[in-house]
């Protein structure tokens, strides 16, 4: 097994600011990114989406929002209506794009699933594959959100 690099994170940094460019035409801020662990392990929010990734790599992208931020999201989509539904859908398609963008990048060696989404704290000793996933903070408006990237290749 081999890691990621820093060359490789940036492709999930690019694909995050494009996101929030592209839907909202306000980029988020990155905030900072770093390895997990202590009490720095993922910081989780309302709801989380995840990818699971497959193929000649393994493991997972997780985008995790607060309610309120991806209300305000929708809102900035003329969205509006508020259910849960829509805002798991919604938390679902940034961890979607996020991860889609990187198979740009990995080519057809890595799959990735289509998106579950959960409304409570994921337990991370029970999901991650990496002892130390690799955690980037981002800012939308005055809200913070996480990007887990937890994947690694099997060559």
């Amino acid at each position: 097994m081999s890691d990621i690099s820093e060359q490789d994170i940036h492709v999930f940094v690019d694909a995050i600011s494009h996101y929030f460019t592209q839907i909202t035409r306000e980029k988020a801020k990155i905030k900072g990114a770093f390895l997990a662990q202590g009490e720095k392990f993922p910081p989780t929010f309302d709801l989380t989406g995840i990818i699971k990734i497959s193929g000649k790599f393994r493991g997972s992208v997780y985008f995790s929002a607060p309610r309120v931020m991806l209300s305000r999201l929708l809102l900035s989509m003329h969205e509006s209506h508020l259910s849960d539904e829509q805002l798991l859908d919604a938390v679902g398609e940034i961890a979607n794009t996020v991860a889609g963008n990187a198979r740009k990048y990995f080519g057809e060696n890595m799959g990735i699933s289509v998106p579950k989404t959960m409304s409570t704290p994921p337990k991370w000793s029970e999901l991650v594959v990496r002892a130390r996933p690799y955690v980037i903070m981002i800012n939308w408006k005055q809200y913070d959100a996480s990007v887990v990237i937890d994947i690694e290749r099997l060559d």
